[in-house]
């Protein structure tokens, strides 16, 4: 029972998060969402009888070493599609706009990683599994699922702008933006569940942090460079 309350109160927690977040809230308080909200969900988690272990916050040094193996992978990736002209494209994205490196710098390591990387971490690949009952010693589908669709509902009102990536244009076209938002909350499930075997490998969430900063930030970066 209580991990059951846990876990509806989290679930209301992050909706008005995000609702916050991305409706109510000025910009320089989206990082400070983020954090508040995480700090809730980690109390929640450990009331309900979560460990240190469960949550995914017990160790550091395995979880960064992976998180740092994984971000070295996605460094090459977008090394190769920064340099091959043809996929520049999937970089273009009319939300980005043009900051000058000090508003980079505060997407980056302000908004991106405290507003974003962090909560969505420790959420969805920390206490929601957790309360779900994953384990860190076998994958187990159930919690994974459940906690990635929950992944993808997050995006809800994010989804909604990214008929404004050129690559998502070009294929989709006149798509219904609700079709596209119903698409783009998929396809954020399905990462949700590449950042879970990131999280599992490495035996922490500072693994997927990094996998998803690195992801997030990175890709920011590129947009900005070819803009």
């Amino acid at each position: 029972m209580r991990r059951t309350f846990a876990l509806v109160t989290a679930v209301v927690v992050l909706a008005a998060s995000t609702t916050l977040a991305n409706r109510v809230l000025p910009g320089w308080a989206y990082p400070v969402c983020g954090l508040v909200a995480a700090a809730i969900l980690v109390a929640l988690g450990r009331a309900a009888g979560c460990s240190w272990t469960g949550l995914g916050l017990a160790t550091l040094r395995r979880p960064a070493l992976v998180g740092l193996a994984g971000a070295a992978l996605i460094a090459v990736v977008f090394g190769i599609a920064l340099a091959a002209p043809a996929l520049r494209t999937v970089y273009q994205d009319g939300r980005v706009g043009d900051p000058d490196f000090g508003q980079l710098l505060w997407l980056t390591c302000g908004r991106i990683l405290f507003g974003t990387v962090l909560i969505e971490e420790v959420a969805f690949r920390g206490v929601l599994p957790g309360l779900l009952g994953a384990t860190d010693d076998r994958w187990r589908w159930p919690p994974i699922l459940g906690a990635a669709a929950l992944f993808g509902l997050w995006h809800a009102l994010p989804a909604l702008a990214i008929g404004r990536n050129a690559a998502v244009h070009a294929v989709f076209g006149a798509t219904p933006v609700v079709v596209l938002q119903v698409l783009a909350m998929a396809a954020a499930g399905v990462a949700g569940i590449f950042l879970h075997w990131w999280r599992h490998t490495g035996r922490g969430v500072l693994a997927s942090v990094i996998v998803h900063f690195t992801t997030n930030a990175g890709g920011l970066t590129l947009a900005v460079l070819v803009r």
